[in-house]
């Protein structure tokens, strides 16, 4: 399993961030939300994908 985030759709509302830290960070300049964690099998990864407002997260 790989974890994405479409750039082009993540708005930065970070809410995938406060859910699974272990997994999700935000870039540099604090705009759009990164994965840390691409093989993660963490529970909170289908949280953030639930819970992200414009489905920009995939595995």
């Amino acid at each position: 399993m790989s974890i994405v985030i479409d750039q082009d759709e993540c708005i930065g509302c970070e809410s995938c961030v406060e859910i699974c830290p272990e997994v999700f960070e935000m870039d540099d300049d604090g705009e759009k939300a990164i994965v840390i964690n691409a093989d993660s099998t963490a529970d909170c990864v289908d949280e953030a994908i639930e819970t992200c407002p414009n489905e920009a997260i995939s595995k």
